[in-house]
């Protein structure tokens, strides 16, 4: 067990068993049931459609790299099983199978309708999937799957003898194959008959943009009971050695687990964790089921009664796409979304500062890990690649770096600094001052790096850029690069057609440092002013008085620059200024990166109050969504083009903080509200979007995002 893993166990009481009475008398839904819709079935191995985004909503927990959904009502063809699993080929997601573990119940010979006694229930719950089934004339089968470990689901079918004659029963298991549709990866997955159940081989494919094995991964179903299994082609059969008998009222549970892994150093160890969690089921069950209420309590905790489900489903959005340790990835993270193909199997670091500030709520040890998870790859001093980078911390980290064929890898930029920020957040939930003492070096040292690589004129004013790097072989590329960086990759603020371009920057001796857009941006020194107060905070909290006073004053010098250079009082706005002549750049219109020197305290009371202005109106940045990333004013306003137009919750969260701060509660808690009922979904069952159509609430790209849902929490408690 991880000390994660330990972590994340630790505490809670234990489940109270279910009793025979109520067991018989159903308690009425939970009111978390279907928080989100998780029923569906795959009907191909590659879960995208044209956009890569899988339809079928899935189940993940303590970072697995499988995961689940349920059948729909009426699709008779997959009762009896879990949709799935949807699988991570390193870095993609793919469908083992429509249904992997279908189980049947056998009676003289004779296979028992699992409809006969009615419509089963399917229902996903906190930390599980539950599926109910009245087979009639006195038998019930309900399957439950959790994650038992960090690569096994716990799957339990319990069948009961609700009648009043004894009754012998047979039990089988029966799935196939998805196959992808092209070579080489369609001749990767192959079946094998295990002494303990069903194991899935594949083969080593390098298909750097859509699946990637290495010959050692391992789907491997285990029965606790006796079983034997034969294969035909693509198609297993596994049945129970032995019949079972019921008396009235008595039941059986068959218990399995569902693991996926990536090496054979995790498969050995995972054949040992099975192998207790199928000794002691009940066990695994309660444990789940504690951390579970656990997760809940956390992320509910002042929630208003009306919300609590938008914030449980934020809760279930991040834990399925958290991801535990493999490969280049050395601590658990949180990836964007496991439904959208190129964020399955990478962590971003700009989404991991936001996501651990939310996940922190419930899991303050897994919120430490993703950020350590970026951390691990900051760029040391001696650094044998790019030593010109000592203390920077890369876009984006994935199971593969470069030199194993990963093609998504980044290093040609960074993030926006809010890892400080980030961390405190963290420590407020965690008390956990060992944390603050680990990475308060390598905060100061990614702060170092800004100032030395991206201050193109020294002036205490920093530019985004781009790196050093192969990739960054052009102008244009470069200047792809930092806009990049900046995380709104494509705002009208860094169109080429709008002047941006890139210089290049120099040490002393004349060494290539990288390179900076000719352009200062307001919300990057904003971001650097937060976080060298933060940092002021780290130290006091370390005993560190003097660095603590370093850090402020710091804060302040940088706060003030913003202040006096970045800040248009002919339009009431916060604008980027052009570099070398600090003339603020409004024919670029106003973007929503404006209203982040209120969320950092850089404004004035004055400034503050002009900014309030505009994020009130309607005719600029109080839509029907509120805080489109460009002004509705604005000629380049693009309702549905990235971060030309919608809305991103992060945005929102800087926006509404800042308002607060300035004391604009009333007009905060009213956009709150306004963007609460108009973002679709967020008050049904549909996904946290990665944006959204700020006109309509129409939802936008990538499904089930995580910043999105881990920024909802504190817009939740309005504690922004």
């Amino acid at each position: 067990m991880s000390a994660l893993t330990a972590l994340l166990l630790a505490g809670g009481a234990l489940a109270v068993p279910q009793t025979a009475a109520a067991r018989e008398h159903p308690a009425p839904p939970a009111p978390y049931a279907d928080v989100l819709d998780l029923h569906g079935t795959p009907a191909a191995a590659l879960p995208g459609d044209d956009e890569d985004n899988n339809p079928v909503t899935v189940f993940a927990d303590r970072g697995a790299w499988h995961a689940y959904a349920l059948p729909k009502a009426g699709d008779k063809d997959a009762y009896g099983g879990f949709s799935g699993p949807l699988y991570i080929a390193q870095e993609y997601p793919w469908w083992l199978s429509k249904s992997f573990s279908r189980i049947r119940l056998t009676e003289h010979g004779r296979t028992l309708d699992l409809a006969g006694g009615g419509t089963p229930r399917f229902t996903s719950l906190p930390g599980r999937l539950l599926q109910t089934y009245d087979l009639g004339r006195g038998l019930r089968l309900t399957l439950e799957l959790r994650f038992a470990t960090d690569r096994s689901a716990l799957v339990r079918a319990e069948v009961r003898n609700t009648g009043t004659v004894p009754r012998t029963l047979g039990a089988d298991w029966t799935g196939s194959l998805l196959r992808p549709a092209d070579k080489p990866m369609r001749d990767a997955p192959s079946l094998t008959a295990t002494r303990s159940g069903v194991g899935v081989d594949f083969a080593r494919v390098r298909e750097t943009w859509d699946y990637l094995t290495d010959g050692t991964e391992r789907f491997e179903v285990t029965h606790k009971d006796p079983v034997r299994t034969t294969v035909d082609g693509d198609t297993y059969r596994t049945e129970a050695a032995q019949p079972v008998t019921l008396a009235p009222g008595g039941s059986h549970s068959f218990d399995w687990t569902e693991s996926y892994t990536f090496t054979a150093a995790e498969r050995t160890r995972e054949q040992t964790r099975t192998r207790d969690v199928l000794a002691h089921p009940a066990s695994a069950v309660a444990s789940s089921d504690a951390r579970w209420r656990g997760y809940v309590a956390g992320v509910t905790r002042g929630v208003p009664a009306d919300r609590r489900r938008t914030a449980v489903k934020s809760l279930e959005t991040l834990v399925t796409n958290w991801r535990g340790a493999a490969g280049q990835i050395k601590h658990d993270g949180i990836t964007p979304s496991i439904s959208y193909k190129w964020f399955t199997g990478g962590i971003w670091a700009w989404d991991t500062w936001k996501q651990a500030v939310g996940t922190a709520r419930f899991a303050p040890g897994l919120a430490e890990s993703q950020i350590r998870s970026m951390f691990d790859w900051q760029i040391r001093p001696g650094s044998t690649t790019r030593p010109q980078d000592a203390g920077m911390i890369p876009d984006v980290i994935f199971y593969n770096d470069p030199a194993r064929g990963g093609g998504n890898w980044n290093e040609r930029n960074s993030k926006p600094p809010l890892a400080a920020w980030a961390v405190w957040k963290v420590y407020e939930k965690s008390g956990d001052t060992a944390f603050l003492r680990e990475l308060y070096p390598k905060l100061a040292a990614y702060q170092a790096w800004w100032y030395r690589n991206r201050d193109h004129d020294h002036n205490g004013l920093a530019e985004y850029g781009a790196t050093v790097d192969p990739a960054n072989d052009s102008p244009e590329q470069r200047r792809l690069a930092a806009a990049w960086e900046s995380g709104m990759d494509n705002a009208p603020r860094f169109d080429a057609s709008l002047g941006t371009d890139v210089v290049a920057n120099r040490a002393a001796d004349g060494t290539l440092l990288g390179y900076s857009l000719n352009q200062e941006s307001v919300d990057l020194n904003s971001y650097l002013a937060a976080d060298q107060g933060y940092l002021a905070r780290i130290a006091d909290a370390l005993g560190r008085g003097a660095d603590a006073r370093k850090w402020q004053q710091r804060s302040a010098a940088t706060s003030a620059a913003v202040r006096k250079t970045m800040y248009d009082p002919a339009d009431g706005w916060f604008h980027d200024t052009a570099l070398g002549t600090g003339a603020p750049l409004t024919a670029r219109g106003r973007g929503i990166e404006g209203a982040v020197p209120l969320w950092t305290g850089t404004a004035s009371k004055e400034q503050a109050r002009a900014v309030r202005d505009k994020l009130t109106d309607p005719a600029e940045f109080a839509t029907t969504v509120p805080f489109p990333t460009v002004a509705k004013s604005s000629p380049y306003f693009a309702p549905t083009k990235y971060w030309r137009g919608p809305v991103w919750f992060d945005q929102a969260y800087f926006a509404l903080g800042g308002l607060r701060r300035y004391g604009y509660d009333k007009e905060a808690n009213a956009l709150t509200d306004q963007l609460l009922t108009h973002a679709s979904g967020l008050t049904g069952d549909g996904p946290i979007m990665e944006n959204y159509d700020p006109t309509t609430g129409a939802p936008l790209n990538s499904p089930h995002f995580s910043w999105s849902a881990a920024l909802l929490l504190p817009m939740l408690t309005r504690d922004e």
